[in-house]
């Protein structure tokens, strides 16, 4: 049975929302990549905006607000199951040394408590603490919560409700259509639903271009020893650059009965793994300068975690830009914090179709008003030549960027680009104008024939030295191939030659299955035949056919990537002379069309591109340009104003004028 929703993620965030909608009455799947390695498992626990000093006022009060939620959120998991979240409003303490001591920020002080101790009373409040501790602030109202008790309850939580849950399941894609997310391409197959959400954590740039990334923590925990009576920390203590958890016995992990938690460590390392000594001596070091007894207690365990961070360290909320995809992502450091806030005002968007003012601060697009802005700002020096008379602050540059955010990135077998121009690297003069075209072309596909890469032929030597593969994804060309023979084995190593360049996971391959040599035309037979087994292969497919309806569709259906059928036979420059079968093919494509071969100047590109086309592959028009790089960049801008025209909608055709300005109501004689 299909869902109501599925959530793409089975941490805190995930199951969460997941919870709040079934209370609602939603029907709801998780699915779950690995339950155990979810950031929620590596975390402390700690509710601390106050100790946190959190600057945003956005954030600060989305915190504040969850952290009131606790309270009763945690009782409602624990009565439903049973089971016990660690959930302990003990306050936290931030110790200050003589080299740090600094005025607490008095908007902070009026809007939320804190009470400033002295030497002397810091040191009665907490006995055990460093000698260099010469006073600190008191949180009254922060708090923590046993971060594993909570990924344990919520997920039994989910069980008791009767939510599907879906552990193991990688999500390897969203397949879009039409401004709406039809399916979630996994390692189980296609699961679709009405509504989707994203809750996939770090992970979430794998399946859409935001800007999250991970950001490792290590932390470890000591054990009380039992010859110690009571659990000599009584509070959290919030250090610089440190913080140090104790857990309570009543704890539904007996693992972690007096154990005391210190983190973490802030490394910007991608996915790296592991604990390093370098990270846990770090920690060690100054956890022991605030808490010197530290040093005498058995470690326990060592383990990290990823953060989900944005650049502006908040988190990503609220709508994207498919109609029936929403996002709950990017929480940095306040993942379990945040969770009660983020399933409820989720719960009202989805469910209740309500939004709250606050989500308006967390939305993805915050993060596109920028590079929209220089864009613009570009375009208009480029073809001025000075600074333009509209203002990015003005309101017609507002429109066009509202209109810019109700487009998808283009996306292809899973991956995401955000220019829908893709340029190749054949017939430029000289290496240094492939080079300069390519850059100001602003692509980020460009396709390569790998037997002249391979040959060496005339301008691709040194070719894979000369493009940064860190930036540029590589299309792989069957170029030159007359059977599907030869194109299946060419395509085999173009998919080698894009690893050997570090593009591991790599498998998109342009078919060209040519044996033509006057009008190049494409064989229709053997790209098929070649088709069918490079995706049997594991291959993303991107047929280069005529502009041929069925053919496009027969390839569609054996699983090709994208169709990409011809304007103009390749190289002729002649434009756009198959516009109508163009037409049908979007009309019935499920899958990506990019217009390939013919385009021969700028307008042509636009009016490819207005018809619907998903993208656009242009070579020759640019590199026999006489100024390759003015051309391209010429190119890109017609693929987004074509995109624009496209997604404005344009007006009806008549057969009869019709004045711009109305005649009723004019003064007559």
């Amino acid at each position: 049975m299909t869902s109501d929703i599925l959530i793409i993620g089975g941490g805190v965030i995930g199951l969460a929302i997941a919870v709040e909608l079934k209370l609602r009455g939603a029907n709801v799947t998780v699915l779950c990549r690995d339950f155990q390695a979810a950031a929620t498992h590596a975390a402390a626990g700690m509710l601390a905006p106050d100790a946190e000093q959190i600057s945003d006022q956005g954030l600060r009060s989305l915190c504040w607000r969850s952290r009131s939620l606790y309270p009763d959120w945690t009782q409602k998991l624990e009565d439903l199951t049973g089971l016990n979240s660690g959930y302990w409003p003990c306050g936290i303490l931030a110790p200050v040394y003589e080299d740090s001591k600094e005025d607490f920020p008095s908007s902070h002080a009026r809007e939320s408590p804190a009470y400033w101790l002295d030497e002397a009373a810091i040191h009665q409040y907490q006995p055990g603490l460093g000698k260099e501790v010469v006073g600190g602030w008191w949180y009254p109202e922060d708090a923590q919560v046993n971060n594993r008790s909570l990924a344990h309850l919520l997920w039994s939580a989910a069980e008791s409700l009767g939510i599907e849950l879906k552990d193991g399941i990688t999500v390897e894609a969203f397949i879009q259509q039409k401004g709406q997310v039809i399916g979630a391409q996994t390692s189980a197959g296609v699961i679709d639903a009405g509504h989707y959400v994203l809750a996939a954590g770090a992970w979430s740039n794998e399946l859409l271009p935001l800007p999250v990334k991970p950001r490792k923590g290590q932390m470890l925990s000591v054990r009380v020893p039992e010859f110690v009576p009571e659990l000599p920390l009584r509070r959290v203590l919030f250090g610089q650059d440190i913080y140090i958890v104790p857990r309570r016995d009543r704890t539904a992990y007996p693992k972690e009965m007096r154990s005391i938690i210190i983190g973490a460590t802030s490394e910007d390392v991608g996915f790296t793994p592991d604990n390093t000594p370098v990270g846990i001596q770090t920690l060690l070091q100054q956890a022991i300068r605030l808490y010197p007894q530290l040093q005498h207690y058995p470690i326990q365990e060592l383990w990290w975690g990823f953060r989900p961070t944005t650049p502006d360290e908040l988190p990503i909320l609220g709508n994207s830009y498919c109609q029936n995809l929403t996002l709950a992502t990017g929480h940095h450091r306040n993942g379990i914090l945040l969770a009660p806030v983020t399933a409820a005002l989720v719960a009202d968007l989805i469910w209740e179709q309500k939004s709250d003012p606050l989500l308006s601060h967390f939305h993805y697009s915050r993060f596109q008003t920028q590079s929209s802005t220089s864009m613009l700002t570009h375009f208009a020096n480029f073809t001025n030549g000075h600074r333009p008379a509209i203002s990015p602050q003005n309101s017609c540059t507002d429109a066009i960027n509202r209109v810019c955010t109700l487009d998808s990135p283009l996306t292809i077998a899973g991956k995401t680009f955000q220019s829908r121009l893709m340029t190749g690297t054949g017939k430029y003069r000289t290496i240094e104008e492939m080079q300069q075209s390519i850059v100001a072309s602003g692509c980020e596909i460009v396709t390569v024939a790998v037997r002249r890469v391979q040959t060496k032929a005339a301008g691709h030597e040194g070719l894979a030295e000369a493009l940064d593969w860190k930036k540029i994804w590589m299309l792989p060309n069957t170029a030159g191939c007359q059977t599907a023979e030869e194109a299946i084995r060419v395509a085999r190593l173009g998919r080698e030659m894009a690893k050997l360049l570090g593009q591991e996971d790599n498998n998109f391959v342009k078919l060209e299955v040519i044996p033509d040599p006057k009008y190049l035309l494409p064989d229709p037979i053997g790209t098929l035949q070649a088709a069918e087994q490079l995706v049997k292969e594991g291959f993303a497919v991107l047929p280069y056919i005529n502009a041929d309806p069925m053919l496009a569709k027969r390839l569609e259906d054996v699983g090709c990537a994208t169709v990409m059928p011809l304007a103009s036979p390749i190289g002729s420059g002649q434009g756009l002379k198959t516009t109508a079968n163009i037409q049908i093919i979007i009309e019935n494509a499920g899958i990506p069309v990019v217009v390939d071969a013919g385009i021969g100047a700028p307008s042509e590109a636009a009016q490819a591109m207005e018809l619907g086309a998903d993208a656009l592959l242009i070579n020759s028009a640019i590199a026999l340009a006489q100024n390759p790089a003015a051309m391209a960049h010429a190119m890109n801008l017609a693929a987004v104003a074509g995109r624009l025209a496209y997604l404005a909608g344009r007006m009806p055709m008549k057969d009869y004028a019709s004045a711009s300005s109305p005649l009723s109501g004019t003064i007559t004689s």
